[in-house]
């Protein structure tokens, strides 16, 4: 009689898997060489577009190879290899390269393509395995990653090569961001929608403006201020006081008025704002970004802040209701401007 197996231990076997991995990434950044620069400089040099093309998993590989390229300043897209041959070839301008993506470097769509991308393309690069194959030979210039073992226990389906695939097209497209010097600006202007384009968004982009801005003269009485100021749209808790040249003099809030109220200082009522306004308040430039304001007004706890352009006038307000659920980006603190508190004694 047997003893019965021992329960399997997904746990494990999914630690093994990742491990297997991430070594043979380890092990092919170790193999890269003068291929790697030689394919780096044709796309940087590329005139035209990128076009990605592989077969299989590859080609969903190259689909995200193309997501991150136009994302980060390299504008790419994914041809079909069996489209290709039937007449969408005439997508390929003579300024584009072509990007080849095979583990085997022996794939019959990509081998039959070979011919009319080299009359077609200005170059034709490769990602394989095998510095022997098809592939590797006819390319202008190409990525050997040479030999990897599939974490698959198999060894059949595509799983360390795709994850070598994708990692490679990851490493050329930020080689060539940083070659084109991309700034985080530039890539925000790429992302404009959902949580990502809202954490890297200006302060210009999100700040309240023209009615929805409370502003008054500094020599006004505290009861002038309230009576007088009107808005419309979303309402902010603040009123930004300026002085006769126009500056931002100071700000008042409704909570300051509510402690002039808690306090029995019935009598500042009618004296000027001046005597009861925040000076020197903290404010934000518009070319800020909205993740650098956040963490202001998060760190002082304040629900909203002004926003002034150079001159030191009032350009719009900030309020914490409206980037309630933003959080810091990560690797977006070290390109943040810096907000500034302006010392209105001495502007």
């Amino acid at each position: 009689m047997t003893d019965p197996a021992p329960p399997f231990d997904r746990i494990a076997f999914a630690r093994r898997v990742l491990r297997a991995e991430a070594a043979s990434l380890d092990v092919v950044a170790g193999r890269l060489d003068d291929g790697f620069g030689a394919v780096a400089d044709a796309l940087f040099a590329c005139r035209g577009r990128v076009a990605v093309i592989g077969v299989g998993k590859s080609a969903d590989v190259g689909q995200k190879t193309v997501g991150t390229l136009n994302s980060t300043g390299t504008r790419a897209y994914t041809l079909d290899a069996t489209r290709a041959v039937h007449g969408d070839l005439g997508s390929i301008h003579p300024d584009d390269v072509a990007l080849l993506l095979s583990h085997s470097g022996e794939s019959d769509e990509l081998v039959r393509l070979l011919g009319p991308l080299k009359k077609l393309a200005g170059a034709v690069l490769a990602i394989t395995s095998s510095d022997t194959s098809t592939l590797a030979r006819a390319a202008d210039a190409a990525i050997i990653y040479g030999p990897i073992t599939e974490a698959c226990p198999l060894a059949l389906a595509p799983s360390t090569s795709t994850t070598v695939m994708l990692a490679l097209g990851d490493a050329l497209a930020f080689t060539l961001l940083e070659q084109r010097q991309f700034t985080a600006d530039e890539f925000a202007r790429f992302h404009p929608a959902g949580a990502l384009g809202r954490k890297l968004a200006l302060v210009s982009d999100w700040m309240r403006t023209g009615d929805e801005l409370r502003v008054a003269p500094e020599t006004d009485t505290v009861r002038e201020v309230f009576a007088k100021v009107r808005h419309g749209g979303r309402r902010t808790g603040a009123i930004m006081l300026v002085g006769a040249d126009g500056r931002l003099a100071g700000l008042f809030t409704d909570s300051d008025l509510a402690r002039l109220f808690e306090n029995r200082h019935d009598d500042a009522l009618d004296r000027p704002v001046s005597e009861v306004m925040t000076r020197t308040p903290v404010v934000v430039a518009p070319g800020a970004r909205v993740t650098a304001a956040l963490d202001v007004l998060k760190a002082h706890k304040f629900s909203e802040v002004p926003v002034v352009g150079a001159d030191g006038r009032p350009l719009g307000m900030l309020d914490i209701t409206d980037l309630i659920g933003l959080d810091p980006a990560p690797g977006v603190a070290e390109s943040r401007p810096t907000l500034r508190l302006i010392d209105r004694k001495s502007a």
